[in-house]
Parts: structure tokens; C-alpha cells; sequence
């Protein structure tokens, strides 16, 4: 196992920890039981999915190894410098145009080692962070999160819109609670304007929706086309019964964003009844070990065995509305009733 370190944005740190860990164990590694102040520790198997976990990731900025050696992060920098390549040193934390001496400093030690520095297109980036007892630890970024990628998936760019929809990073962030892999059958109920499915299939998912509103299937199959994932099948109708004709064996995942408090109403049921029917019967289609997971209002009812409590986080989602992430995960034995 490789440790391996990630920075997050500062975006919901409590979901931005949950969401590095479960996209370290989609790609078979774990969370760590190192811990540092405002980073995030994971093992992966092997270096070669660092650049997959960074793909993955919504709620972060880069991901760091530690470059250990001599006591002192500076000293071990005039070592690196030896590799002759271009070097871009800041602190963690501070804007790049802060004043550090030891960051200066280690500079100057990166030189005297027979390396170069470029701030705007070094060959290798290296990170100061200070610890509770001053000293500095001296990290690596070995891929960082490509945050301009999920900017593009906001709501005003997609051709159909809605102004109550999930921000893509968030949506991301509970799609990697779902611990996705490649090929994997994911549902949502509540297909809205396919936000939450979209991140699923551009996990590599096959996605499968429902939505009352044959506006929003159509809007959703819009969305999917601009962004260049396929959906496996939509279906138009009320969760609670429709069914995906054709559609054989277990589900994956449900991953899903119910319409809780909003005017929508199924033969004059409120909506909070509907979500009652509707997600308890989806579940059950999800296969041992698979996952669940809703964003809900705090409060609100809680799946009952087989399922269990995996993460509960409340988060902003929009200015004054907040919601929890909540995943399950279904207890069983994950050979049976598997596709």
C-alpha cells in the first residue's frame, strides 16, 4: 500500500473526508490511520491509481506524498534538487504570493542541490506544511484535481435547466459515497435533471432513472448527450410503481436527491410520503454489500435493516437549504444475488 495524502478544498471538510475515502476503497485501497491537520490520509495498492483517484475526486485540490529523509523538510530538499528537474516550492494554505523565509529557503537549498525553480511550469511541484511543533513536513504533489472539469457541469452550462439542482462537486462527492466502479448499475428514483446520475455514469456507471415528469427524463436525456455519457434506461412514471420493464437482477447502487418539501405529490400524497414508498422499494433491489445513498433533510426517516448507517454529514447545498448525505451500506453476504 502507498500512503497518500490529499488537501481538500474546504468545501464541507466532514464530506470531503467521507468522499476520499470511499473513491480510495472503489479503487481497492482504505482510509489511513495516519492523521495530519488539514490533510486527508488514504493507502492506495499502487501508485498507478493515484491519477484515477485524482479523476475521481470532487472535493480537493491535489494529492501528496510525504518526502521523507533527513529530519529537516529543507535539508531534504537539497537531495531532490539532485534530480536536476524545475521546481515550484510553496506552503500549504497560503496564496502563492505570501512571504515565507522558509519557503525562500528552501529554494535556495532545491538550487544548491543542482535543481531549478519555476513557478508557472515546473516539472515538479513541493508542498511545507507545519506541524503543532513548528517543524515543517516537505510533500510531493503527484497529481492534482482538476476542479475547472466539474465547473463545466454547472447547471447554467447544460442545456436543460432547473434552479433547484445539486452543484456538480456535491453531486460527485455522493456519487463517490456510492464507492462506484466501472460497470456498475446505479438507480435514482428520482431522476430530477440527472445531476446525481450524470457523475455516476461519468464514473463509469450504468445509469438507470425514473421521473414523473416527462420533461425531466427528456431534460436529463439532454444533459447526458452535452456531458457524453449514455444512459442504460429512463423511464417516465411514478417510482413508487413503474417498473424498468426489462431491466433483470440487482442494482449496484441507488443514489438519489428526493424532492423532500418540494410541490410534488403523487394522487395527493405529500412528498415526504412519497420518498417513503419509493426508496425502501428501490433499495430493495440493491445486492448485498451494494450501497445507498440519499441526500435527505435532517430528521427524516432512516433506512431499517438490512441496511446500515454508513455516513450522516449535513451540508449547505444551496444558500439557505441543508441536507445529509447520508450512505448505507446493505448487510449480507456479497456473493449472493450478485449479477
Amino acid at each position: 500500500m502507498i500512503e497518500l495524502w490529499i488537501e481538500p478544498s474546504g468545501e464541507a471538510p466532514e464530506l470531503a473526508r467521507a468522499e476520499a475515502v470511499a473513491a480510495s476503497e472503489a479503487l481497492g485501497g482504505r482510509a489511513s490511520t495516519a492523521t495530519r491537520d488539514g490533510l486527508i490520509a488514504i493507502e492506495l495498492p499502487e501508485p498507478g491509481l493515484i491519477d484515477a483517484l485524482a479523476a475521481r475526486i470532487a472535493l480537493a485540490r491535489r494529492c501528496l506524498v510525504e518526502v521523507r529523509g533527513d529530519p529537516s523538510a529543507v535539508r531534504r530538499l537539497e537531495e531532490e534538487g539532485e534530480s536536476r528537474a524545475s521546481a515550484a516550492i510553496r506552503r500549504l494554505g497560503r496564496s502563492p504570493g505570501a512571504s515565507d523565509e522558509s519557503v525562500r529557503d528552501a529554494g535556495r537549498r532545491y538550487v544548491a542541490g543542482g535543481g531549478t525553480i519555476d513557478l508557472e511550469h515546473p516539472d515538479r511541484r513541493y508542498w511545507l506544511a507545519r506541524g503543532p511543533d513548528g517543524a515543517d513536513t516537505l510533500y510531493r504533489e503527484v497529481a492534482a484535481v482538476d476542479r475547472a472539469d466539474s465547473a463545466a457541469r454547472r447547471m447554467p452550462l447544460l442545456p436543460f435547466q432547473r434552479p433547484v439542482s445539486l452543484p456538480p462537486r456535491l453531486a460527485r462527492a455522493a456519487a463517490n459515497l456510492a464507492r462506484i466502479r466501472p460497470g456498475d448499475r446505479v438507480v435514482d428514483p428520482f431522476l430530477g435533471t440527472g445531476a446525481l446520475l450524470a457523475e455516476a455514469a461519468l464514473l463509469g456507471a450504468r445509469a438507470y432513472g425514473i421521473d414523473r415528469d416527462p420533461t425531466m427524463v427528456r431534460g436529463a436525456l439532454r444533459n447526458f448527450a452535452h456531458l457524453g455519457v449514455e444512459a442504460a434506461r429512463f423511464a417516465e412514471g411514478d417510482a413508487s410503481e413503474v417498473d424498468l420493464d426489462g431491466v433483470e437482477g440487482p442494482f449496484d447502487a441507488l443514489l438519489t436527491d428526493p424532492p423532500y418539501g418540494r410541490s410534488s405529490s403523487t394522487d395527493g400524497a405529500t412528498a415526504e410520503e412519497v420518498v417513503a414508498r419509493v426508496v425502501p422499494r428501490w433499495a430493495d433491489r440493491v445486492r448485498p454489500g451494494g450501497r445507498v445513498v440519499v441526500i435527505a433533510p435532517e430528521g427524516a426517516p432512516s433506512l431499517p435493516a438490512p441496511w446500515v448507517a454508513r455516513v450522516a454529514i449535513a451540508v449547505r447545498v444551496h444558500r439557505s437549504l441543508t441536507r445529509e448525505f447520508r450512505a448505507y451500506e446493505r448487510a449480507g453476504d456479497v456473493h449472493e444475488n450478485v449479477r
